[in-house]
């Protein structure tokens, strides 16, 4: 039974591991949901280090995976404390958090039970050093189901951004995802590629820096368009939704063979990355949604403000008519916490039994209750 006060945690660490989104939501009886408070944590040293080694297989890897597992899940906690501390609140007040983990593999295109993804988190450490009820492992119900189990996030899109015009969302985390929400209520939703991964996988491998700020270091270069069209021979960018990736398809490894053996200047190559997000999410809405006229940005990419600039200077070359590109903020919506209440209200739909997978979007073969129970 859902708790009158209906207040709820979304936890989000996502592709780009630049650390963790705690948010604080107020959800009522219909699945509206507002943030109250959030606050963000960076991953320890240590902690960064192991989850991007687990990206790749390794020696003694499932005792790695365990332990990564482990230091995920009270680092999760710590920021809970610091959430419930923000907002004067005590573990008894939330009903429950939702907790994605941290995503290390994603084969969903594996064959009929052969598919799976695996997103590391020990949630029932989680549950008993927050006394809070968790619900995680969000994407495996959806995986039986003969979907991708992502992207997730396109439910929580319509009920929040549904409008009367056409609208689409483009979340750019680590992966770029757009949810498409036309006038006639039909919506999809799908991953478009890379979107702050490759970049942050660049500057970390360059300077050491976990991103690449503001974009500046991508406007100090120029994008080689031989460079880029490499890139986007890729043969995921011309896969048909639904599909969904990851670091299973995207990381430094492949970006390291497209350089191959030519000399790049490394701010050429970061400011090619750069056209890259853009030119997917603009041709990835061209192709699937041509009649959007307005896209809301939200995710770590909104504060990107080389990408929000390159993202309006190049809709005029995708489309004949004027897209508007906004963030999430003009909705009232911080950008980067969107993801965080997704999750929260992905939890209340998991205790409300309510299905949140959108078939059109993951291709299961029908609408599932999403995650698994870890009670305090």
């Amino acid at each position: 039974m859902n708790k009158p006060h209906s207040l709820y945690i979304g936890l989000m660490s996502g592709t780009s591991l630049d650390g963790i989104d705690a948010v604080l939501a107020k959800i009522g009886a219909n699945g509206e949901t507002k943030a109250q408070a959030a606050v963000s944590a960076p991953f320890s040293a240590e902690l960064h280090i192991a989850l991007i080694e687990l990206q790749s297989p390794g020696p003694n890897e499932l005792h790695r995976e365990k332990q990564a597992a482990n230091a995920l899940a009270i680092a999760y906690a710590q920021t809970v404390y610091l959430l419930l501390e923000k907002a004067g609140l005590k573990a008894s007040d939330i009903v429950a958090i939702g907790a994605h983990g941290q995503t290390i593999r994603h084969q969903p295109e594996l064959g009929e039970n052969l598919a799976y993804t695996h997103q590391t988190l020990n949630a029932a450490l989680l549950a008993e050093k927050t006394g809070i009820d968790v619900i995680a492992d969000f994407r495996s119900r959806d995986l039986a189901a003969g979907g991708h189990g992502a992207p997730l996030v396109p439910a929580f899109h319509a009920q929040q951004f549904a409008s009367t015009d056409n609208v689409a969302i483009v979340n750019i985390g680590g992966i770029a995802n757009l949810t498409l929400l036309p006038k006639d209520g039909e919506v999809s939703g799908f991953d478009c590629g890379p979107g702050n991964m490759l970049m942050d996988a660049w500057i970390f491998d360059q300077q050491g820096n976990l991103f690449d700020q503001n974009g500046a270091w991508a406007a100090q270069g120029k994008s080689n368009e031989a460079l880029l069209q490499k890139m986007l021979a890729d043969p995921f960018f011309a896969k048909a939704p639904p599909k969904s990736t990851g670091r299973d398809d995207f990381h430094l490894g492949w970006l390291q063979e497209k350089l191959a053996e030519e000399n790049y200047l490394t701010e050429d190559v970061q400011a090619t990355l750069l056209h890259l997000t853009t030119h997917i999410i603009l041709e990835s809405l061209l192709v699937h949604a041509p009649q959007t006229h307005k896209l809301i940005v939200c995710g770590g990419g909104a504060k990107n403000i080389a990408l929000l600039d390159l993202l309006k200077i190049k809709a005029s070359d995708f489309f004949k008519h004027a897209v508007e590109i906004t963030t999430s903020d003009s909705l009232g919506v911080d950008p980067q916490l969107v993801e965080g209440l997704a999750f929260a209200w992905l939890a209340w739909a998991h205790k409300e039994k309510r299905p949140a997978n959108l078939p059109a979007v993951t291709g299961a073969k029908g609408p599932r209750i999403l995650g698994a129970y870890y009670p305090a």
